[in-house]
C-alpha cells in the first residue's frame, strides 16, 4: 500500500465520521468507538486471504475459513456500529462461518460435504434477516406510518362505493 491510499482511507473515514457525528463532539475514544471493526477484525480477515493468494501459493486452503469468518464478522460489526442496527444485523453471525467454508470449499478441493453445513447456515441466517427486518418493517409501517391506514380507507372506500356493472 502506497501513502495515497492510506490517506484516502483515513479521509473517507474522517468524513463518515463527520457525516453521522450530528453535532455531537468527538476524539479519538468516539473514532475508536465507531471504527473498531474496520481497524481490527476486517483487516485480520484480508491479511488472512492475502497469506493464502500471495504468501502460501494456494496452498494453505485452510487459511480462506477465518480469513471468511473474520471479513464478514468485521462487516457485519462495521455496519450495525454506523447504522444502530445490531437487531437487524445479528444473523451476519450466523452467515460468517458459511462464508469462511464456502471460500475452503470454492478454493479447495471441492468437496461436495461442505455444501451441506454452507446452505444450511446461510438459509438460517437469510432467514432470521427476512423475519426480523419483515418484522420490523411491518411495525414501522402499522404503527409509526399513517400511509396503510390511509390507502385501507381508499381501498375500502373504493370498492364499497363501486357498482356492479350487471346491476
Amino acid at each position: 500500500m502506497n501513502i495515497k491510499t492510506i490517506g484516502g482511507a483515513v479521509l473517507l473515514l474522517l468524513g463518515i465520521v463527520l457525516l453521522l457525528n450530528q453535532g455531537e463532539t468527538f476524539g479519538p475514544a468516539q473514532i475508536f468507538g465507531m471504527f473498531w471493526p474496520t481497524i481490527f477484525v476486517i483487516p485480520v480477515g484480508l491479511f488472512f486471504h492475502w497469506l493464502y493468494f500471495s504468501m502460501t501459493g494456494r496452498r494453505g486452503v485452510g487459511l480462506l475459513v477465518p480469513g471468511g469468518v473474520l471479513f464478514t464478522v468485521g462487516l457485519v460489526c462495521q455496519v450495525s456500529i454506523l447504522l444502530d442496527s445490531w437487531h437487524y444485523m445479528w444473523p451476519g453471525f450466523i452467515l460468517a462461518p458459511a462464508v469462511g467454508l464456502f471460500e475452503l470449499y470454492w478454493f479447495g478441493n471441492r468437496n461436495k460435504w461442505l455444501l451441506i453445513p454452507i446452505n444450511i447456515l446461510t438459509v438460517v441466517s437469510l432467514l432470521f434477516f427476512a423475519v426480523f427486518s419483515l418484522g420490523s418493517l411491518m411495525n414501522q409501517l402499522l404503527t409509526k406510518s399513517p400511509y396503510l391506514a390511509i390507502l385501507l380507507i381508499i381501498c375500502g372506500g373504493a370498492i364499497l362505493t363501486m357498482r356492479k356493472k350487471s346491476d
